[in-house]
C-alpha cells in the first residue's frame, strides 16, 4: 500500500482550507497545507475584512448625516488613518489563522506549489510533498483589462494600502468592487468616475434597486459613464489619462481596475495531471472532485453557478471535512446563500430573484423602508423590499436595499432555507426593537 506524506494536501490556505481543514485535522487525519502569500487567502489579507473596515467610516458618516440637527458637528473621514485602522484590524490575522491550524495538528508549508502527478506537489521547484487526496483552494486574483497601458492600473489590494487618497479617481467597472469602492472613496473626498462596460452597474442584484445606489451616489457626486469602452491608458507627468469612448479622454490621479477577477488555474500543473478546467475556473462534480478521482477543488477556484463569495467556500470546506472524515458520502447539497454589496445604502438578496418570481406568478410583496418605524429610528429614507412567497405562503425569496439590508436579509435566511411555515415564523420571537424584529413582523 503506497504510503502518503499526507492524508489530505491542500494547495491554497483561505476559507476554502482553513475552515474545513482545522476540524478535519481535530479528527485525526494528517493533514498538509501550502501557502505561497500570507496565510488565510484573499478575504482576511486584502478582501473581505479590510474592505469592511475601510467602509466603517462610512457607515458613520452617512449616520450623521441622516442625524443633523440631532447630532451637530461635521465629521470628515481621514483617509491615512483610515487605512491605517484597517492595517491593524488585519495584521494580527495571518498569524492567528495560521495558529489555529498548527493547534490542530496541520504541517503549514512555504511555497508556489505545482501538481507534479496525482498525488504529488512540488513547492518552489524543490520539495516534493504527497497527499492522498489533494484540494485545490487556490482561489481568484483581480483581472486586468486587456489594453494597452493597463500596468498604469492598480487593483483592489493596492487601493486599499494606498496612504494618500487621490483627487481624481477612475474606477473600471460597475461590479461589487468598484460599486464599495466608490463609495468609500467619495465618502472620503475623491472625485470619482466610474467607467462602466455595459448600461448596468451590478448586474446580478434588482435593478430598480441598484438605479437607488446609483442615483444617491450621483448626487454625492460620483459620475458613471455607461458603455466607456475603456481602449488604452496613458501616463503624462503625475496623471493617467484613460481613452474611452469614441477617443474621448479622461486625466485622472488614479486608476482602480474593477474588471472583475479571475481563478487562479495558470503554472499550477494542472495541465500536467489532466484536471480539466475552463477560463471560469476548474471543473468539478457534485462532490467537488475533478477530473482527477482524488484531488478536489473549493472555493473561488471552481467553475460553478453558485456565487463566488466566502460563504460559498466555507460551507463547501467543511462539506469536504465531512467527505475526508467518512462522515459525509452524498452529494454536495448547496443551502441559500445570500449575497451583499457594501455600498450605502446596501443591497442584499437570498433565495429565489424577483425576476424569477414574476414569472412564476410568485406572490411578491413590497414595503418601503421609510414605512418602517424602526428605520425612522435613525433617518432611514432610502429603501425598499421585496418578499417573494410560493403556493403556501412560505418565503423563498427576498431582497432589500437599505442601510440595514445585510442584517435583514441574514435575519430571513432560516425562513428561506428551511422552508418555515406560518406556525413556525410565529414561535420566533426575536429582541425587540431590532432589526431581526422589524425583518420577521414583515413576514
Amino acid at each position: 500500500m503506497t504510503k502518503y506524506d499526507y492524508d489530505v494536501l491542500y494547495l491554497g490556505s483561505g476559507h476554502a482550507t482553513f475552515d474545513g481543514a482545522i476540524p478535519l485535522a481535530a479528527t485525526g487525519v494528517k493533514v498538509g497545507v501550502i501557502e505561497s502569500g500570507l496565510i488565510g487567502g484573499t478575504c482576511p489579507n486584502r478582501g473581505c475584512n479590510a474592505k469592511i473596515t475601510l467602509d466603517q467610516p462610512v457607515v458613520l458618516t452617512r449616520l450623521a448625516e441622516r442625524l443633523s440637527g440631532i447630532v451637530n458637528g461635521n465629521l470628515s473621514i481621514d483617509w491615512a488613518e483610515n487605512v491605517a485602522n484597517k492595517q491593524a484590524v488585519i495584521d494580527g490575522l495571518p498569524k492567528m489563522i495560521a495558529g489555529l491550524m498548527t493547534q490542530s495538528g496541520i504541517a503549514l508549508l512555504t511555497g508556489h506549489g505545482v501538481l507534479v502527478d496525482n498525488h504529488t506537489i512540488e513547492i518552489n521547484g524543490k520539495q516534493r510533498v504527497t497527499g492522498e487526496k489533494i484540494v485545490l483552494a487556490m482561489g481568484q486574483r483581480p483581472n486586468h483589462i486587456d489594453v494597452p497601458g493597463t500596468e498604469l492600473a492598480h487593483d483592489s489590494t493596492d487601493f486599499m494600502n494606498l496612504q494618500k487618497l487621490p483627487k481624481h479617481l477612475a474606477i473600471l467597472g460597475s461590479g461589487y468592487i468598484s460599486m464599495e469602492f466608490a463609495t468609500i472613496a467619495n465618502a472620503a473626498g475623491s472625485d470619482v468616475t466610474v467607467l462602466m462596460h455595459g448600461d448596468a452597474a451590478l448586474r446580478q442584484f434588482y435593478q430598480p434597486f441598484v438605479q437607488q445606489v446609483v442615483d444617491d451616489l450621483s448626487t454625492r457626486g460620483v459620475q458613471f459613464v455607461p458603455r466607456a469602452n475603456v481602449s488604452g491608458l496613458e501616463e503624462n507627468g503625475d496623471q493617467t489619462i484613460v481613452t474611452y469612448g469614441d477617443d474621448e479622454a479622461l486625466a485622472v490621479d488614479y486608476v482602480l481596475d474593477a474588471t472583475g477577477r479571475i481563478p487562479n488555474v495558470e503554472n499550477l500543473g494542472l495541465d500536467n495531471v489532466g484536471v480539466a478546467y475552463t477560463e471560469k475556473g476548474i471543473t468539478v462534480n457534485d462532490h467537488l472532485q475533478t477530473s482527477i478521482d482524488n484531488i478536489y477543488a473549493s472555493g473561488d477556484v471552481i467553475n460553478k453557478t453558485q456565487p463566488k463569495l466566502t460563504p460559498t467556500a466555507i460551507f463547501e470546506s467543511k462539506y469536504l471535512s465531512q467527505v475526508f472524515s467518512g462522515k459525509e458520502t452524498g452529494p454536495i447539497d448547496y443551502p441559500v446563500i445570500p449575497s451583499v454589496v457594501f455600498t450605502s445604502p446596501r443591497i442584499a438578496k437570498a433565495g429565489i430573484s424577483v425576476a424569477y418570481a414574476e414569472q412564476k406568478d410568485c406572490k411578491i410583496v413590497r414595503n418601503h423602508i421609510a414605512d418602517d418605524w424602526y428605520r425612522q429610528v435613525d433617518k432611514q429614507t432610502i429603501g425598499d423590499s421585496f418578499l417573494m412567497f410560493d403556493d403556501d405562503q412560505k418565503l423563498v425569496g427576498a431582497t432589500e436595499v437599505s442601510e440595514k439590508a445585510d442584517d435583514a436579509i441574514d435575519t430571513l435566511l432560516p425562513a428561506i432555507e428551511f422552508h418555515l411555515d406560518a406556525k413556525q415564523i410565529g414561535r420566533i420571537v426575536p429582541l425587540f426593537p431590532s432589526i431581526g424584529a422589524s425583518a420577521w413582523e414583515k413576514l
